[in-house]
């Protein structure tokens, strides 16, 4: 795979495919890796797309929803045959876009493969501050941490001292809200779904 520092060169992109409509827990079975032999580094000038190096994928649990044949609300499904998607964070190697040039550092809705061309920049962040790792944007400063944050601090809003439940409490997003909790000087109860998941966060 080339770093994508040459403009114009045609490199090979390795992606996970979604096979098929999964029962149960997921298994690599359920997944294939195949490889483009041809992408080339630069985004076609009558586009507006951005082209992104993935530098970090993330593994999350709403996207087990998404590899079932069921219609939702909040998640679709997985195509099969077609690219896993999900968050990331990326390097901006061409765009046409004008929020975005070339070296910038953004997380955001991209593909499980190595680039990863984005049609447009709905649900693509421009990363502003490099001095934690470029990783943490993928928790605590991506998505995880966005939703924990907003659910506890402007929805919930609770007082010192106040009793908090949070369900799903050994999921991404319910343990941050339980460390939130805490900090706020709250009596946090959570529960897990099994007795496999019951880890002492708080």
């Amino acid at each position: 795979m080339a770093d994508g520092s040459e403009k114009n060169a045609v490199v090979s992109n390795k992606k996970v495919i979604f096979k098929d409509y999964v029962s149960g827990f997921p298994k690599e079975s359920d997944m294939a890796v195949t490889v483009d032999e041809n992408l080339k580094l630069k985004v076609a000038g009558d586009s507006k797309g951005i082209l992104v190096k993935n530098l970090y994928l993330s593994c999350d649990p709403y996207m087990r929803l998404m590899m079932t044949n069921r219609s939702s609300e909040i998640f679709g499904s997985y195509t099969p045959g077609a690219l896993i998607t999900g968050f990331g964070v990326g390097k901006v190697i061409d765009s046409r876009n004008p929020e975005f040039k070339e070296g910038d550092l953004v997380w955001g809705l991209t593909g499980w493969e190595e680039y990863s061309l984005l049609k447009s920049s709905e649900g693509l962040f421009k990363i502003h501050h490099t001095d934690v790792p470029l990783s943490y944007y993928t928790g605590i400063l991506g998505m995880p941490g966005l939703t924990a944050y907003g659910g506890f601090y402007e929805v919930c809003a609770p007082k010192k001292g106040e009793y908090v439940f949070v369900s799903a409490a050994s999921g991404a997003v319910g343990q941050l809200v339980g460390q939130f909790a805490k900090l706020m000087g709250c009596y946090v109860v959570g529960s897990a779904g099994t007795q496999d998941k019951v880890i002492n966060f708080f």
